[in-house]
């Protein structure tokens, strides 16, 4: 567990040689090895990654046992889903400014809090409509983790081993989707549905507690003219790791010591600056949305509404979403290989190719298979994309604002299509879904290639777009 920061005697200043387009603080943390502080911190930001992805993943399972047993309409289980997303929005633009202006450990705390009252309170909800409503307030939480976990990590980790632990922190969320698939698989059957949020309500007051010992973010320490403070945390993990640090603490020029920085709104992210990236993170965020509740969340329902029982699709849904942690792994291993762009770009282009198999292939074990495939390339851009890319597009002082904005904007999209997709699949099935994932596909690995720009081993105050 992460211990309270404290001050560490200064032992002779080191020399350390970080590159341009780097403050004070910024340079002395890239400069730092990997070491246990940043290990405790993936571990901390990862449970609470792990829970986000275990009750993303739980919905499906639980919308096809409502489903099934009469509980819930098609209808109700589309306004289940849009409840989440709109949670969602109000989530990630909340966590945004809260977390630029009070700090990351302030609106990590306030997003766990509400995530996890929610879920114990779903465990217990006498119909579908309070069912919907508690979502709403799940979905509140679930998109702040999303928003505030990868950002504040980049903050901490050097940038020749960012793209590979922000990745595995996306690694550990989508092994909490498989997770949930897999428990879901015995809990739902045999104990219900309602056991599936009390487990993830539990888990969200036990990660609560251990982010109470969280430091906070030396970078947005300084952003605020708290150089002090910042000073202090680097202090600690240069202790930690047996790095020395400087005999005399890096300050600000006197004129702006007891000063803040100068404060950025919402609209600088459409100034001629920071406008580029803006685009590009809601092009990336937007694919992803698309591509995982256009057609993940929904496979269990289009399984039992294609005739399978309950027990063959989560079996079903397992198997696929088993491509969540797969996509994890491979992502984590190459992004700070191959760099953000040529992974990207090739897991889209991919995932086009496996899209026309998949709408051509008719035995069940094939079909398993390419799903799996299918999924696969999908958490690739997720890891790859949402964690690490977007995470680092954005300055510090807007960091959390940017990415708060461009997942509210992704969240817009997924809740409207949610009232697309059943039309479209009593259109054309599987296949038209399928479809129209593969031209969303297409439009971001056309964006990536000519529009974005690499990150793999910047140092953040140094990315240019």
């Amino acid at each position: 567990m992460m211990t309270s920061i404290q001050a560490t005697p200064a032992i002779e200043v080191g020399a350390v040689e970080t590159g341009s387009g780097g403050t004070p603080i910024s340079k002395r943390l890239d400069a730092l090895p990997v070491g246990s502080f940043h290990y405790k911190m993936m571990a901390i930001l990862g449970a609470g990654l792990f829970l986000d992805g275990f009750e993303l993943a739980l919905a499906s399972g639980v919308l096809g046992q409502l489903l099934h047993t009469g509980w819930s309409t098609l209808k109700y289980n589309g306004y289940f889903v849009t409840a989440t997303f709109i949670g969602f929005m109000i989530g990630c633009w909340a966590a945004g400014i809260i977390g630029d202006r009070f700090g990351r450990r302030v609106s990590y705390q306030i997003n766990l809090a509400i995530f996890g009252v929610a879920s114990l309170l779903a465990s217990m909800a006498p119909n579908i409509e309070t069912l919907i409503g508690l979502r709403l307030l799940m979905g509140v939480g679930l998109g702040a983790e999303l928003v505030l976990g990868f950002g504040t990590l980049a903050e901490f980790v050097p940038p020749l081993k960012r793209g590979r632990l922000v990745a595995t922190l996306s690694f550990i969320s989508q092994c909490g989707v498989f997770t949930s698939s897999l428990v879901a698989l015995w809990v739902i059957p045999n104990l219900g549905w309602r056991y599936m949020f009390m487990i993830a309500g539990v888990g969200a007051g036990i990660v609560w507690f251990m982010r109470k010992f969280m430091p906070e973010s030396p970078r947005w320490l300084e952003s605020k003219g708290r150089f002090a403070e910042a000073d202090k945390v680097v202090r600690d993990i240069e202790a930690s790791a047996g790095v020395r640090s400087p005999v005399v603490a890096a300050e600000a020029p006197r004129d702006v010591q007891k000063t803040e920085a100068p404060r950025l709104g919402i609209s600088a992210l459409f100034s001629r600056e920071y406008v580029r990236r803006t685009i590009i993170g809601m092009a990336t965020l937007i694919v992803i949305q698309i591509c995982l509740y256009g057609m993940v969340s929904w496979l269990p329902t289009f399984f039992v509404q294609q005739g399978f029982d309950i027990v063959k699709s989560l079996k079903w849904s397992m198997v696929m979403t088993l491509g969540g942690p797969t996509g994890g792994l491979i992502g984590l291993l190459l992004a700070d290989r191959l760099g953000r762009k040529p992974i990207l770009a090739g897991a889209a282009i991919i995932a086009i190719g496996l899209s026309y198999l998949y709408v051509q292939a008719h035995s069940e074990p094939l079909l398993m298979g390419l799903g799996f495939l299918l999924l696969t390339s999908f958490y690739v851009i997720v890891v790859v994309g949402q964690a690490v890319y977007v995470s680092e597009l954005f300055p510090t002082a807007l960091r959390m604002r940017g990415t708060g904005l461009c997942s509210t904007v992704a969240r817009v999209v997924a809740a409207s299509i949610q009232f697309v997709i059943p039309s479209l699949f009593s259109w054309g099935g599987i296949s038209a879904i399928v479809i129209a994932v593969g031209i969303s596909l297409l439009v971001f690995a056309l964006i990536v290639l000519f529009i974005g720009v690499e990150t793999k081993s910047k140092s953040l105050e140094s990315i240019e777009v």
